[in-house]
């Protein structure tokens, strides 16, 4: 049997690949400042307004068990605490402390500059994040539900 010939480059494989390897290099970069990416995302997204850790997990595109997790560690290393919501008695809000803000801040700088990094390698790299969003707005906003196969929760539209 013949192997089909391909037209169109592995978008999959292209993306895979690159977020692989944006999401090692961060988790080596941000590691010097004590934190890891989902750490990372989840202190400057609680830091934004009072959010809930379903909220929290929506944003930084996490399962529960993960965030629970993840928020564990934030509370262990001293960085975030979680404190009963005042509008629902069964929510919990992760309130990040002085030092978690402070973290926060020195992980956002470290981010910042590897996403510099990554995009000056484009000739448009403005261009590149704009039609990276409307895929991720448009076509690849939710998971496909495929038989007997958990998907990921689909992402809130970013605002």
């Amino acid at each position: 049997m013949a192997i089909p010939k391909r037209t169109v480059l592995d978008l999959t494989g292209l993306f895979a690949h690159a977020g692989h390897v944006l999401n090692t290099r961060l988790t080596a970069e941000l590691a010097e400042a004590g934190l890891t990416p989902r750490m990372q995302c989840v202190l400057i997204h609680a830091l934004e307004r009072d959010r809930t850790q379903i909220e929290l997990a929506e944003l930084a595109h996490l399962d529960k068990t993960t965030m629970v997790s993840t928020v564990d560690e934030l509370e262990r290393a001293g960085l975030a605490v979680r404190r009963p919501s005042e509008t629902d008695r069964r929510a919990r809000i992760v309130a990040v402390t002085d030092e978690g803000a402070r973290a926060a801040a020195t992980g956002q700088k470290i981010v910042d500059r590897v996403h510099r990094e990554v995009l000056a390698t484009l000739a448009d790299g403005d261009g590149f994040l704009e039609s990276l969003a409307s895929l991720v707005d448009g076509p690849l906003a939710a998971p496909v539900e495929s038989p007997g196969r958990t998907v990921r929760r689909s992402r809130p539209p970013r605002t």
